[in-house]
């Protein structure tokens, strides 16, 4: 049997890591193995959100994407998930870059929660002062 051919990208984002696939094909989504409306237990804002690249370049019917997401919660499943599908168009055609900039979809949020310091109640909040 022969191997498909693919486009590939990778997206971060918190403690989220999503692996993209593109095929040519007909606009299916899949994440972990199942279709993508069931993974986001039909949450339509976070299902469009995760097209908004091939959206943004008209490719939305013309590939079959095939995502697998680890860690972090839903949100930043879906930030990891949107930057992978951008960097696999860019891997697929590369004149789509600019484009893809500017609508700041190639950037990655590096923002991480930030740790709980000793003596401390959280990352920064204290005991009250207590001048006297």
């Amino acid at each position: 049997m022969a191997e498909k051919k693919y486009f590939y990208g990778l997206g971060r984002r918190k403690s989220a890591t999503a692996r993209a696939r593109l095929y040519t094909g007909k606009g299916n989504i899949t994440i972990n193995d199942k279709p993508a409306a069931e993974y986001l237990s039909d949450n339509k804002t976070l299902l469009a959100e995760i097209t908004d690249p091939l959206a943004l370049v008209n490719k939305q019917g013309d590939f079959d994407v095939t995502i697998r997401v680890a860690g972090g919660g839903v949100a930043g499943q879906v930030d990891a998930i949107k930057l992978a599908v951008a960097k696999a168009l860019t891997t697929a055609f590369g004149d789509l870059r600019g484009t893809l900039k500017k609508a700041e979809l190639l950037k990655r949020d590096s923002r991480e929660k930030e740790r709980k310091k000793y003596g401390l109640r959280s990352a920064r909040k204290r005991e009250q002062f207590s001048k006297r």
